[in-house]
């Protein structure tokens, strides 16, 4: 679709500052601007700095190599560290990346570095004689970086988050830019607390109706990513509001949101409401992060790059395949595609309510294939081990199924890992997932297949042993 121009009569600059998009007014305030508009190339100050065991050491590296051995960060308080990638494997790389930033944590004295031990000066050791599935942390971890930075109040309505890795979009559930960068530009921020950046045109995504039954925002958004292709928003911004927003939970907008970089988008961003404000003032409160915010209204009257509606009605349980996330076809059509494994977890599909969904299908029965579960947080953990149906908690429902749940929260076999991950494919084998990505190798070794999809697309297709639509279960 053609670029969407404004009108009125304003002049040229008022108008800008009236029709700016959600993601434009953000990035005008932390630029300290009136108005900013698509392809400007603005300072933008951090709000929050996040990074994770994978990229952590390089960004660390980053930053003294150029500002110095004892240079101190711009902001203790704004640097997040959570270690959540390679965790919990015996390999001694992995486990030093953690000792790696315990270092600095204390070095800087940074007060939300999410440690897997408790021992500030000890140092972390998997102990693969105990095994993946019992708890293997302490009281502070956290769990995967992006279902743990809301969960401890650091995700804040019309605020800017800078995080190493590329699913950092997921926090514009919250009605702000979030965005991935690399471990050179975060080794800046941690030293001046700005990075340039360009102004991304927004894609805008109109949701109207409501979910129906056995459908779930995974479908959502690999049905939107199959509609404009795996690089169909290429450095834009996708804005979602609409009447259809209110249906969504917050999980619901996360998952959307996280996926946005499925499409090759520089960030997804919500509407701020109600929900939003609930959420964010019931986790800063309880974990004692900073409480006041700003969030960012629509003014009706945008200038968008592209315009889609989406009936959410409409949407049916949905299959991204191999090779990557653009591949898209219904669950209903694919009865025939055989599958070795089955998986939910993972910032994408590791919620509580993605766990929910996943026990009202196994319920009572019991899977055909291998299928493994990755809360992504420990308190996700807890909510499963702790909230019952009668006489059963979820976690037990899980396990009686044949899930094979891992206490560890973490990003386990999504991202692959060394060969002892939990759920890694080590071999070429076919997998349904509720992770985000399936690109070659992803979950493991190159010639394996991943399908993704919703974690109820996920529990019906383990019960049968091939992709099966959740409704017929």
């Amino acid at each position: 679709m053609d670029k969407v121009q404004g009108c009125g009569t304003l002049s040229f600059s008022l108008a800008w500052w009236l029709y700016m998009t959600l993601t434009e007014k953000i990035l005008a305030r932390a630029s300290g601007k009136r108005e900013v508009q698509a392809g400007d190339n603005v300072w933008v100050s951090a709000d929050v700095l996040m990074t994770h065991d994978v990229c952590g050491p390089g960004t660390i590296g980053v930053f003294k190599r150029e500002f110095g051995a004892d240079a101190k960060v711009w902001d203790p308080k704004r640097v997040v560290i959570m270690p959540d990638h390679y965790i919990f494997t015996a390999d001694s790389k992995s486990n030093r990346n953690v000792d790696i930033l315990r270092e600095f944590a204390k070095e800087q004295g940074l007060p939300y570095f999410y440690d897997v031990i408790d021992d500030p000066n000890g140092k972390w050791v998997f102990d693969a004689q105990k095994g993946p599935l019992k708890r293997q942390y302490g009281e502070r971890y956290a769990g995967v970086c992006h279902a743990a930075l809301p969960e401890k109040g650091h995700t804040r309505p019309g605020e800017v988050l800078f995080g190493t890795d590329s699913h950092t979009c997921m926090a514009g559930a919250f009605n702000e830019f979030s965005t991935g960068i690399g471990n050179t530009d975060a080794g800046f921020i941690l030293g001046t607390g700005k990075l340039l950046l360009k102004v991304p045109a927004t894609m805008h995504f109109r949701l109207e109706g409501k979910l129906a039954p056995g459908v779930m925002a995974k479908d959502v958004i690999l049905h939107l990513i199959g509609e404009i292709g795996f690089d169909g928003a290429t450095y834009r911004a996708m804005q979602f509001d609409g009447p259809g927003v209110a249906s969504l939970s917050m999980d619901d907008r996360m998952t959307i949101a996280n996926m946005a970089i499925e499409a090759g988008g520089k960030n997804g961003i919500f509407e701020f409401d109600g929900q939003t404000k609930a959420t964010v003032d019931a986790r800063c409160l309880l974990n004692g992060t900073k409480a006041n915010y700003d969030p960012v209204e629509r003014d009706g009257n945008e200038t968008f790059y592209q315009e889609l509606t989406i009936h959410l009605d409409q949407i049916e349980p949905t299959v991204a395949c191999h090779p990557d996330p653009g591949q898209r076809k219904l669950a209903k059509s694919m009865g025939h595609i055989q599958l070795d494994r089955a998986y939910v977890g993972s910032c994408t599909g590791g919620k509580t309510s993605d766990f929910i969904a996943f026990a009202r299908i196994l319920r009572g029965k019991h899977v055909k294939i291998d299928t493994f579960g990755v809360p992504a947080t420990p308190a996700i953990a807890r909510d499963l081990q702790n909230t019952r149906w009668e006489d059963k908690t979820i976690w037990d429902i899980l396990v009686e199924a044949g899930v094979r749940m891992t206490e560890n929260p973490g990003c386990a076999a999504c991202l692959g890992g060394p060969v002892d991950t939990f759920g890694r494919m080590n071999t070429p084998l076919k997998c349904i997932s509720a992770t985000n990505r399936n690109f070659p190798g992803r979950m493991g070794h190159k010639d394996s297949q991943v399908f993704l999809a919703s974690p109820a697309t996920v529990a019906a297709s383990a019960l049968t042993g091939h992709i099966t639509d959740p409704r017929e279960s």
